[in-house]
């Protein structure tokens, strides 16, 4: 992997990941908002834009002609939506780059928000929302976020609500649109088999234009839990749906290593603590895992399952995630748990970076919010560093009582 970056005359900051593999590439543009940007009045409007820049620019004027225009020679393209960064992206072959650049410079600068396009979508979106809702495993994870960070955007939920929705108007995009859509808060990757071409040329071309301003930063979220927490949606349902986690730090915290080992100590894959006790020893669930969520102020440790519905059985599943926890903080793990819980991360690393798509994302996730970019390398040797007094110290930290969050839905009340 050969990465090379440059920074644009209007500061946008320019990276390409050569992977020495077949010749097709991923454009990614990271740009530096999402919806704990937003406030309670346009809540929703960074992932509504994300639709709208999909449905006609000044030289595609419409969805037709923007989709015809990459699936034409075979390209794929999306978007995606999170609390502190939004994405664009086209993946096709690399003779095609020149119009993939082109077409993601002008779906994001020159998007045409036709009133009537804003109106139908609308109908669009809240048919997602009305999905979500009727998903409790997807659901249960706002639910989580939104009692974990009450009073501040973070506990916002990415898609906004109906009201929001209905509410925006064509000033809602452009006052988001101007306030948060500049070069000097954005990333624009291109990863792939590139053979060491300088596309950045190309890049400067469609980009440069782009005017720089000052952009509003996030409403910092302050912790003052001091007891256990729990909340529930009851509603019928055939399997009933937890979150169970603990406050944690940073995406910036040196602990971040230890951590995704603790992670996948307790819940990642097959041969983790929960679910050979979960799954595998009590039968209590089909599927549960653990993960970490870090921004840019705050965190959390999370365990996420789905469940019997009888109240017996949802208290002795919670019960045994919680007893997990505790032994992990109390004994931490042996030392070929380490072992198998590090090759787990770093295989799934190593397999993700097939993918270009994922190879850009990898990098500019980081050029997006880190001082420097790791390689692939540097990360390895930063997991394989993790000492077992690392991940119980980390454990000892993050798993206390006062700090425990479980979001549940399902026909019972925790």
């Amino acid at each position: 992997m050969h990465i090379t970056q440059k920074k644009l005359a209007n500061t946008l900051k320019v990276i390409q990941v050569d992977t020495g593999s077949f010749p097709s590439c991923t454009a990614l543009l990271l740009v530096g908002t999402g919806s704990r940007y937003e406030t309670k009045q346009n809540n929703g409007i960074a992932h509504f834009f994300e639709h709208m820049a999909f449905k006609g620019s000044k030289k595609y004027p419409d969805a037709l002609t923007l989709a015809s225009t990459i699936e034409n020679f075979g390209g794929v393209f999306n978007a995606f939506t999170s609390k502190e960064y939004t994405g664009y992206w086209i993946k096709a072959p690399l003779q095609h780059v020149r119009t993939v650049i082109d077409v993601i410079a002008d779906m994001v600068q020159h998007p045409i928000l036709a009133e009537a396009e804003i109106e139908r979508e609308k109908g669009v979106i809240i048919e997602e929302i009305n999905m979500y809702e009727d998903t409790p495993q997807d659901k249960v994870g706002e639910l989580y976020e939104s009692l974990l960070y009450p009073h501040n955007a973070l506990g916002y939920d990415t898609i906004g609500t109906k009201e929001t929705v209905r509410a925006a108007t064509r000033n809602t995009f452009s006052d988001f649109i101007d306030t948060q859509y500049h070069p000097n808060n954005a990333i624009c990757i291109l990863a792939g088999g590139l053979t060491h071409e300088p596309y950045g040329s190309m890049i400067e071309e469609r980009f440069g234009s782009w005017e720089k301003a000052a952009v509003p930063t996030y409403v910092p979220f302050k912790d003052n839990q001091n007891k256990a927490q729990a909340r529930s949606i009851v509603k019928k349902t055939e399997q009933s749906h937890l979150v169970f986690g603990y406050r944690a730090f940073d995406r910036y915290d040196s602990r971040r290593y230890p951590l995704s080992l603790l992670s996948a100590l307790l819940g990642g894959g097959m041969a983790s603590r929960l679910f050979h006790e979960l799954r595998e020893r009590r039968g209590l669930c089909y599927y549960i895992g653990t993960s970490q969520e870090l921004y840019q102020d705050t965190g959390s440790l999370y365990t996420r399952a789905g469940v019997p519905t009888q109240a017996e059985k949802v208290h002795e599943a919670i019960d045994t995630i919680r007893a997990e926890h505790y032994r992990m903080r109390d004994s931490g793990p042996t030392d070929s748990e380490l072992t198998r819980a590090k090759e787990l991360i770093k295989g799934h690393l190593l397999l993700s970076l097939e993918d270009s798509f994922d190879t850009a994302y990898f990098v500019g996730k980081q050029a997006l919010f880190e001082k420097e970019i790791n390689t692939p390398e540097a990360v390895l040797k930063k997991i394989d560093a993790v000492t077992i007094d690392d991940v119980r110290a980390v454990a000892r930290d993050i798993i206390r009582e006062e700090k425990e969050n479980i979001a549940f839905i399902g026909p019972v009340e925790v």
